[in-house]
């Protein structure tokens, strides 16, 4: 059997050992150092944005976003439902009440709609949000003009989770920067990596000013420890963000090659009666940290995303059916939640495909190969070919 094709695998730019020497040579190996800094400085200029504070993930700096903004136990904090639990999470770690939004068709992000029928009702209820948390899902942007003319006319903050999305624009903007706070993820398969790490980014120095303060233990100016807040633990490595600063040198090839992984599946399997791909409109750019496809069953002739996920994987390739919507999961399914379906239904007959900056055109080949060789032997579903090795 060939090697295992990853779904988004960690990719080296070149100059990442550099700094990371620089740090061992220097004994910056605690967290903090020029590292951080440097990388923060770059994250900024690359972003145009003021201010950026690097953390140790995207769940972190989504907790220190939510602290920031006053979130506090019974406050109600509207939320997209299609995504990862790490969005949601930390509304639950402050005690708030996460409100679940469902998607809209053409970006599967929060639907403005829904999101203005759910303030509505809400406000009705005596329950006025305080802050709105939008998912920029697979790296492709939500409808940000209606959503922010929304939340400025309720006067509720918006906090965007960028995490998936380093590298994407709405109307030329990078994503994250156009919210009242942005947050970022470098986990090991996003688009570019630090190991684990994240970051929180705003024009607000405040509040900044504040994640970096609650980040390092909320440790007074004092001459020995003094503590009047509780802090957390949430400070990126110097080490690690050496790794950030070598992976950011690379960021626009990056975007490139994954773009081009799109272009290949959407070129060979956009023809296919059944498969469908989501699609760029209007103001939007999307970095395509992952691309994914729809399978209609009834078009392709009894093949589901399944079917396709598990042919796959006989065949050493990793696919992923898109995020299972947080108002279907047993944790957090009791919570309000304003849907119409449509994140139910991307679940259902989505699939994302292996999507790295690292594949090469003969792991592309293989991939087509193996998705081709199901739809076309839809004989073969339960019988023992499925171990076959193309």
């Amino acid at each position: 059997m060939s090697s295992k094709i990853w779904l988004s695998s960690p990719h080296m730019g070149g100059n990442e050992m550099k700094y990371i020497n620089e740090a061992f040579e220097t004994n910056w190996i605690a967290p903090l150092g020029p590292n951080v800094s440097a990388f923060e400085n770059e994250l900024a200029n690359y972003l145009q944005v003021k201010y950026v504070a690097a953390l140790n993930s995207g769940s972190s700096a989504i907790h220190l976003a939510l602290i920031i903004l006053g979130i506090k136990s019974g406050d109600e904090v509207l939320v997209s439902s299609f995504t990862f639990s790490a969005t949601v999470n930390p509304i639950v770690y402050q005690g708030a009440v996460p409100v679940l939004i469902d998607s809209e068709e053409e970006t599967w992000n929060m639907s403005p709609e829904l999101l203005e029928e759910a303030i509505k009702d809400r406000l009705s209820k005596g329950k006025k949000p305080k802050a709105i948390i939008l998912v920029h899902l697979y790296g492709m942007p939500a409808k940000m003009d209606e959503i922010m003319s929304i939340a400025n006319n309720y006067e509720i903050p918006v906090i965007e989770d960028a995490a998936e999305a380093l590298g994407s624009k709405y109307s030329g903007r990078s994503l994250g920067t156009i919210g009242d706070i942005g947050i970022l993820s470098f986990n090991g398969n996003k688009i570019i990596t630090t190991s684990g790490g994240g970051a929180l980014i705003s024009n607000s120095e405040d509040y900044v000013k504040q994640a970096k303060f609650l980040s390092a233990q909320a440790r007074d100016n004092a001459p020995y420890y003094q503590h009047s807040q509780i802090g957390y633990n949430y400070r990126m490595s110097n080490v690690l963000a050496g790794i950030g600063r070598g992976q950011l040198e690379v960021i626009k090839e990056r975007i490139q090659q994954r773009r081009s992984n799109f272009d290949f599946y959407y070129k060979n399997l956009n023809r296919i009666s059944g498969i469908s791909f989501l699609k760029e409109i209007e103001k939007n750019f999307s970095n395509r940290w992952l691309t994914t496809i729809l399978v209609d069953s009834i078009k392709t002739g009894g093949v589901t995303n399944i079917d396709i996920r598990l042919f796959c994987e006989k065949n050493n390739i990793e696919t992923r059916q898109l995020w299972k919507p947080m108002h279907l999961q047993p944790i957090f399914r009791n919570y309000p939640s304003y849907v119409k379906g449509v994140s139910e239904r991307l679940f259902d007959i989505g699939l994302c495909l292996p999507s790295g900056s690292n594949l090469t055109d003969g792991d592309r080949n293989q991939i087509l190969s193996s998705i081709n060789y199901i739809l076309n032997n839809k004989n073969c579903l339960n019988t023992d070919i499925l171990k076959k090795e193309l």
